[in-house]
């Protein structure tokens, strides 16, 4: 086997796994997970139709580059959306089987590992960031995330000759486990960084539309280009998904668009890859990509949740309110996340997420998910207040 297998850690619902292990929670209480990013609003129903009324299609190959359709249906949804101008749907835009699967394939496909192959990552981060890069023969560069720098890199902390290693940057905007959003300004200072260092930036942009502020869209790496009139998106690729947008995750329908000199490869490698979308989940995704009201009214239920747990689990835990996505990022009472996530779950048969569990130590030898816990607010209104509940109880009695 392939002995770079052996320097993957452990997943995080694993050591949650082992965490829990042997603890006994309250009969009388029904489970509440707030662990998996996982949508539990109900599905684009149109998308679901459709899906239905192409199935004869399962009988047909696929082609990697998708069907015209869908390339142009997705390239009408990016320019409305990022104010773009010129994408081209068939040098520009690629449909992929959902971010997770396509940002693990961008990295082997990418990474040159004749040379010293790093790959920034923000700390704490998606675990395929540093999977992918860890199986592709690169190193990783953790980029701490810290409260005191609104939870996103501090791109100057990074010397010059550490730069010019670096073969990919691996932005998440908005933010796991943060919520943080990236401003527009600094895409276009890491676009600079880029150029004089000569490297990829990559932003998973799979949050994007799940923001709290309707008038106040997070922006995106390839409306920075935009705005700087770098309409060939030169070193720059989005990855986005109908997952979270259209609470499809099952569908597994994404999309990488931005510099043709990256797609073409990647379609190529992608080509013998084998991971090409069916033609009904293409049907399916053209209808998602095409509607904007079933996404307001997904944001719409997460502002009326977001509402409720903040006013519930602001007395009791610090934490921003994030600008976008559905996770909460609180600090834990006595800094110690694994311990408080343990006796939550033993007391009010509530699962979190330990911070931790997401971050590495990294300069200071100190690991910037510590002391907190992720929330993901992914199920329907009902069970999440009442989550919400059990841990300001758990709190208030533990203080």
């Amino acid at each position: 086997m392939n002995p770079d297998l052996d320097a993957l850690k452990p997943y995080p619902f694993e050591k949650l796994a082992a965490l829990k292990a042997g603890v006994t929670p309250p009969e009388g209480l029904a489970h509440i997970p707030l662990t998996i990013g996982e949508p539990q609003h109900a599905p684009f129903a149109a998308a679901l139709e459709t899906l239905q009324a192409h199935q004869q299609a399962f009988a047909r190959y696929p082609a990697t580059a998708g069907i015209p359709e869908l390339r142009q249906a997705i390239t009408a949804w990016a320019t409305r959306r990022f104010g773009l101008e010129g994408l081209d749907a068939e040098r520009q835009v690629l449909p992929v089987n959902g971010t997770r699967e396509a940002i693990f394939a961008f990295i082997q496909a990418a990474l040159d590992r004749t040379r010293p192959a790093r790959v920034a990552v923000p700390n704490p981060f998606y675990q395929i960031y540093e999977g992918a890069t860890l199986l592709a023969g690169g190193q990783p560069l953790y980029l701490d995330c810290r409260a005191e720098n609104d939870f996103r890199p501090d791109l100057d902390a990074v010397p010059a000759d550490t730069w010019r290693e670096v073969q990919i940057l691996f932005l998440c905007s908005p933010g796991n486990p943060t919520g943080a959003v990236t401003p527009r300004a600094e895409f276009e200072k890491l676009i600079a960084l880029a150029d004089e260092h000569d490297f990829i930036i990559a932003s998973d942009e799979c949050y994007s539309e799940l923001y709290l502020d309707e008038t106040a869209p997070p922006p995106g790496l390839l409306e920075a280009c935009a705005a700087i009139g770098r309409h060939d998106y030169r070193r720059c690729l989005v990855f986005h998904s109908l997952s979270k947008r259209s609470n499809l995750p099952g569908l597994r329908s994404g999309f990488v668009a931005g510099d043709a000199a990256l797609i073409a490869p990647f379609k190529r490698y992608r080509t013998y890859h084998g991971c090409a979308m069916s033609l009904p989940l293409q049907h399916a995704s053209i209808t998602a990509w095409n509607d904007e009201a079933h996404v307001r009214a997904n944001r719409d239920a997460y502002r009326e949740k977001f509402a409720a747990v903040t006013e519930i689990l602001a007395p009791v835990l610090e934490f921003a309110e994030p600008e976008a996505s559905f996770y909460l990022w609180p600090a834990v009472p006595g800094g110690d996340d694994e311990a408080f996530t343990r006796a939550l779950f033993a007391a009010e048969h509530v699962s979190v997420l330990p911070g931790s569990y997401m971050g590495r130590e990294a300069v200071d030898g100190i690991n910037p998910g510590r002391g907190r816990v992720r929330l993901a607010l992914v199920a329907e209104l009902e069970p999440t207040v009442e989550a919400a509940q059990r841990i300001r109880r758990f709190v208030e009695r533990s203080s």
